[in-house]
Parts: C-alpha cells; sequence; structure tokens
C-alpha cells in the first residue's frame, strides 16, 4: 500500500469568499472546479507543484440538500461558526492506491467508502456515515483515483508549493502509527505533533513568498 498527499481542503462559507480570501494570502487566482451532486456542495481548485493541489469547499447554494451528511464537517455547527469568523484550511486529502484494505486496517479512522464523480474524474473516498473530520481533520480523509484522470494535471501552473504542513494532535503517535501503516513514507511534506488541541497548518511557498495558511478551530 501506498499513501501520499493528495490536496489540502480550505472550506468556506461561500465560493466566493473563500476564492477572494486565498487569492488575497497567495497572489493568485483559483480555477473553476465543478458540483458535488450527492454532498450538496461546489469547489475551486489552485495547482500546487509536485501533482498536488489546493482544494476550496463550500455548500452549494443551488442544489437540493442531500440524503446524507456532507462530508469535510460542513454540517457540523462548530464548522459554521468556525467559517463564521472567514475561510480556513480545516484539512487534507492523501491518495492510496488500495482504499479498501486501508479501510480493512482503519475502519474508524477511514469511514465508509463511497463511489463518487465529477464531470470525467471518478474517485472512491472515504467518508464518516456524520461527515465529520476523521481525528478533528488531522488524520486524511482518503481518494483513490480511478483511472489515469487527476484534477492537478488539468490546473494551470501557480507557482505555488506546499512546503510543509504541520498536523497537531493529542493522538499524534497513534494517527503517525496509522499513516506509517498505510504507506505514507516518511521525509514528506506532512508532520505530526503532539498538541493538547488537534490542528492543522501549512506554509505555502508562493509568489507573495511563505504564506501561512493558519490552522482551523474546529471544535471551539
Amino acid at each position: 500500500m501506498s499513501l501520499a498527499l493528495d490536496h489540502l481542503v480550505v472550506a468556506a462559507r461561500t465560493l466566493e469568499e473563500g476564492a477572494r480570501w486565498l487569492e488575497a494570502r497567495l497572489g493568485v487566482p483559483t480555477a473553476a472546479g465543478g458540483r458535488h451532486a450527492l454532498m450538496g456542495t461546489h469547489n475551486r481548485l489552485l495547482a500546487l507543484d509536485g501533482g498536488a493541489y489546493l482544494e476550496i469547499i463550500a455548500i452549494d447554494p443551488g442544489a437540493p440538500a442531500p440524503s446524507r451528511a456532507r462530508w469535510f464537517g460542513l454540517d457540523d455547527p462548530a464548522m459554521a461558526r468556525r467559517l463564521a469568523t472567514g475561510p480556513a484550511l480545516v484539512h487534507w486529502v492523501a491518495r492510496t492506491d488500495d482504499i479498501e484494505a486501508a479501510r480493512a486496517r482503519h475502519p474508524g479512522l477511514v469511514g465508509e467508502v463511497l463511489a463518487l464523480s465529477r464531470g470525467d474524474y471518478r474517485w472512491r473516498i472515504g467518508v464518516p456515515p456524520d461527515g465529520s473530520l476523521p481525528a478533528a481533520g488531522v488524520f486524511p480523509t482518503l481518494i483513490q483515483w480511478e483511472g489515469d484522470r487527476h484534477p492537478a494535471a488539468a490546473l494551470p501552473p501557480s507557482g505555488c508549493r506546499l512546503h510543509r504542513l504541520t498536523l497537531r494532535s493529542p493522538e499524534a503517535r497513534r494517527l503517525q502509527s496509522a499513516l506509517r501503516d498505510l504507506g505514507l513514507p516518511e521525509g514528506g511534506p506532512a508532520g505530526l505533533v503532539e498538541a493538547e488541541a488537534a490542528g492543522i497548518s501549512a506554509e505555502i511557498r508562493s509568489p507573495r513568498g511563505v504564506v501561512l495558511l493558519p490552522e482551523s478551530a474546529v471544535g471551539e
């Protein structure tokens, strides 16, 4: 099994607010993404050098209410309170080459495996039934892309690269062990730190220099 960073997730009350927030920090515009019918969400994207990308996601006001909880904690009142103060980096997604095996090893962290699509893209992704963020956003959502199409390949270059992803959790050792078990190599951009409260932050090299996207405050 292998595991690698796929993309970072910035949540916002509206897609427009999220796009303005990110461009003001990094100095580059985001590209149009699409809609996720099952989840009632839509997104915009920004390429990160090295085959990863950054996603801005928000509830789609033009979509009917989904029959299940939305992903990335977007239906959580705590998330709504956080996003009322502005968009936030809340999570990260890691791609795997065997999501079913990953779920068999760590079902409580991976969640239910759903088969989804957006346009020509097809993927399977782990989502807890209640839509919550795994380990308060510190453990990644796992995704397995189908075929050879990946959103990052279709995005214009942005001049941005992830320098460091810092993950904080009181369960750092347990989560680190699970990530290694699933194939995340040592020496990558993601680092776990023991801390009293869970959080996530990212240092991104951009046309405006190194920019820190502050950690989320989900649950505060």
